[in-house]
């Protein structure tokens, strides 16, 4: 008997919960499940039903999320070159369709955020799904792994937990929309970039603006995240050594090797 698709993805997801880190802060920059949860089972009951239409304007999003515009922005591409136990992972961050999300990326990377965090969840079964990092709890060698994936950056210079907004860009649109899901905004065209397998994405708590730090490599297609969680960007070399990481395994280090000159606002 052939188990259905959205079975098996809601089996996954409910995995990733039952292993992952669990925190009553809901506010917590923490991993991209429990919103996934709701994103499947509200699209698999409402998809047939709804018809959605872009509503929400960029310029009206970035009205309500104050200090948007100081947040790092990459304005065209970059590469960052990730190498995990000794072995390099390319990655084409996409600042032209998600500037915020790649510039957070790149901005951390050039900090050295990144170097020597570990990735806290990995999940290949039932089915390939993510390997997700980008904890800074998790340089402490000491700090429970149960406790991990519900840490941010935090910036120095403010001494809080920096956050941006979930940022989506509709197939066909000029701009992304910010701090909606696709669902939450009606908006019924598919992401220009999804989550297709090698999709290096932003992982968030149930509030869409709470991603900060944490991302996740898809091991596969991942459709039904599509809309929920912001993808920047791409593995384009060494998807072979993502599909080998295994829980606790360490990023060596980070860095960006082409388009650096391509961030704005960054070090802040």
């Amino acid at each position: 008997m052939k188990i259905p698709k959205f079975l098996i993805a809601l089996v996954v997801v409910g995995a990733l919960l039952l292993g992952g880190c669990t925190t009553p802060q809901a506010s917590t920059s923490s991993d991209s499940t429990a919103t996934a949860v709701e994103a499947k089972t509200t699209a698999t009951t409402t998809a047939t039903t709804e018809t959605a239409t872009q509503t929400t304007s960029v310029s009206q999003n970035n009205s309500e999320i104050p200090g948007m515009n100081d947040l790092p922005q990459l304005e065209g591409k970059a590469t960052v070159v990730m190498t995990v136990k000794g072995s390099p992972i390319t990655i084409e961050v996409d600042g032209t369709n998600a500037p915020i999300s790649a510039g957070n990326f790149v901005d951390l990377v050039q900090r050295g955020v990144y170097n020597g965090l570990s990735f806290h969840r990995v999940v290949r079964s039932p089915q390939p799904f993510v390997v997700q990092g980008g904890d800074p709890q998790s340089k402490d060698t000491n700090f429970p792994a149960n406790r991990l994936g519900s840490g941010g950056f935090i910036d120095k210079n403010t001494g809080s937990e920096r956050r941006i907004p979930l940022e989506i860009k509709p197939k066909g649109s000029d701009a992304p929309i910010y701090g909606k899901t696709f669902q939450e905004a009606r908006i019924s065209q598919p992401p220009l970039l999804t989550h297709k397998l090698g999709a290096v994405a932003m992982a968030r708590s149930q509030m869409p603006n709470s991603a900060s730090s944490q991302f996740y490599f898809a091991l596969a297609d991942l459709e039904f995240l599509d809309g929920s969680y912001a993808v920047f960007g791409y593995v384009t070399d060494g998807m072979d050594i993502v599909d080998k990481i295994q829980q606790g395994d360490r990023i060596d280090d980070a860095k960006v090797t082409q388009g650096a000159e391509n961030l704005k606002n960054g070090g802040k």
